[in-house]
């Protein structure tokens, strides 16, 4: 008997992994990108004869699901983890670190915090407090930003300037005033607070496109460049209007941004989803930076102070740099934010001042993440279909927006419609 077929509109981390995971379940499983490039908002392209990926992205070792995700594709020695949670913070050339010590949760950070320089004492001991509290505390007022949570909690100019903002705004892609404060102490929680390596850093070794590429070498085809135009669900068969072709599968999987599902749907409430109108892109900027300087002593730093709020060291002599809740600088001229990013590197980090710049380019992600706004409600990964639903890092996963919510919701979406549907 024939395998069932299925579609998978969307090449993305959320795509690929439900595509992964229906194949893995015996169906046949064709993927459709609308792009020339593998991997969604997590690929990598060639810029002035360097392939870089479009903004460094990171996990922790509490991204299980990402993790296993690379693992299954044979590539787990293409990852980096930390051994411990180890992170240098950078101020106007002034150097501190933040590293986990071998004792329980939350204890492994206590030392390292009352040693945190760009801290006065007593504003060290606040943000233990202020952890401890988070740890314990189970009740939120509904929809209260983090800004606002922190206020609550006596956490002044000082305390966000060099610890909340630095870790948070990055995790999440919003400045703390739009922050939820209930995604932000999840990100807290999980990361520091349960476990002493939860929040060890990681990252890809190879250009991010080398990930989405072997995925899609184990689907039984797969077609770049071909946006889906339309749907026709039915029951028992989906039609798909693709590359101005019409093709029939038993399912489908819809892994694109909220306003590709609804512009496919047409009504969404004829599908049992809402919301997908209440989203808000939030914008990623990476500054990439090649000098003549050749290695530094540092994989990562945080800078403090900056609109750069981290810079990896991607190899000897590149540099990345990170900007992250950037849609101020969305629209800003290219030789502006190098110039700009170049000087404030050079600020923080003396050795780069006799260094000079060889090449630089701009990567700009205005979609780098979706949050929904104040009030409303991320829907699932169902529809009222059975053999169609939903994927996408943004949808209810448990998890902010990451590459960690994007395999989560792939794999759900995977399970819904084998389980449903057939």
């Amino acid at each position: 008997m024939a395998a069932t077929r299925l579609a998978v509109v969307g090449g993305g981390l959320a795509g690929l992994s439900a595509a992964l995971k229906l194949k893995e379940r015996g169906f046949e499983v064709e993927l459709f990108e609308r792009t020339r490039l593998l991997g969604g908002r997590a690929t990598s392209f060639a810029v002035d004869g360097h392939e870089v990926d479009n903004g460094q992205h990171v996990f922790l070792a509490c991204c299980t699901e990402f993790i296993r995700f690379v693992q299954r594709l044979g590539m787990a020695d293409d990852l980096h983890l930390q051994d411990r949670f180890d992170v240098l913070v950078v101020a106007q050339g002034m150097r501190s670190r933040l590293r986990a010590s071998a004792l329980p949760a939350p204890l492994h950070l206590a030392w390292s915090l009352l040693r945190y320089r760009p801290l006065a004492p007593r504003e060290r001991v606040g943000i233990a407090r202020a952890l401890l509290k988070m740890r314990g505390e189970r009740t939120w007022v509904a929809d209260e930003s983090f800004a606002a949570w922190l206020a609550r909690h006596g956490q002044g100019p000082s305390e966000i300037r060099a610890f909340w903002k630095p870790f948070l705004v990055p995790a999440l892609n919003v400045p703390l005033e739009r922050m939820s404060a209930n995604d932000a102490v999840f990100v807290l929680r999980t990361a520091f607070l349960s476990s002493g390596d939860a929040a060890r850093f990681g990252w890809s070794n190879v250009p991010l496109a080398r990930i989405a590429e072997t995925a899609a070498g184990r689907l039984d085809a797969v077609h770049v460049s071909t946006p889906v135009a339309a749907l026709d669900v039915h029951e028992n068969e989906i039609a798909l209007l693709a590359g101005d072709e019409r093709r029939n599968f038993a399912g489908a999987v819809l892994a694109v941004p909220p306003a590709q599902v609804v512009r496919l749907m047409g009504d969404q409430r004829r599908f049992g989803v809402e919301g997908l109108e209440e989203y808000e892109a939030h914008a990623i900027l990476d500054i990439h930076l090649w000098h003549d300087l050749g290695a530094l002593d540092f994989d990562f730093a945080a800078l403090l102070d900056s609109p750069v709020q981290w810079v990896f060291q991607k190899e000897s002599g590149y540099l990345c740099c990170s900007l992250s809740a950037a849609d101020e600088f969305l629209t800003a001229p290219t030789a502006q934010l190098v110039e700009r990013t170049w000087s404030e590197l050079q600020a923080a980090l003396p050795v780069l001042r006799n260094a000079t710049l060889a090449n630089s380019a701009v990567t700009r992600n205005p979609t780098a993440t979706y949050m929904p706004k104040t009030g409303a409600r991320r829907p699932g990964v169902r529809t009222s279909m059975p053999n169609l639903v939903l994927a996408g890092s943004w949808l209810e996963t448990g998890w902010p927006d990451t590459m960690e919510s994007a395999v989560r919701s792939g794999i759900a979406a995977a399970e819904a419609l084998s389980v449903s549907a057939f």
